[in-house]
């Protein structure tokens, strides 16, 4: 995929778990538009490592993946 995608925040979420799956994904904060190359890397979690917590504006988080095997799973929270 080289198309960027964002999140669809539920109405009063305020943190949310991010685990990248099959490959990594690389993802930006501010607003700007992640590529293949350029953005954090959110690899793919190994031995049981526990996912990514934001804590943030999640109205801004960009993705991109960096492999077409590549998936993002996101489970939001309001507490």
């Amino acid at each position: 995929m080289t198309i960027v995608q964002s999140l669809t925040v539920p109405p009063g979420a305020r943190s949310v778990d991010l685990e990248a799956e099959g490959a990594a994904i690389r993802y930006r904060d501010d607003g700007v538009n992640p590529t293949a190359t350029v953005g954090q890397l959110l690899p793919v979690p190994a031995g049981g490592a526990p996912p990514l917590t934001y804590f943030g504006n999640m109205s801004k988080l960009r993705f991109i993946q960096t492999a077409p095997t590549a998936t993002l799973d996101a489970i939001f929270y309001k507490t």
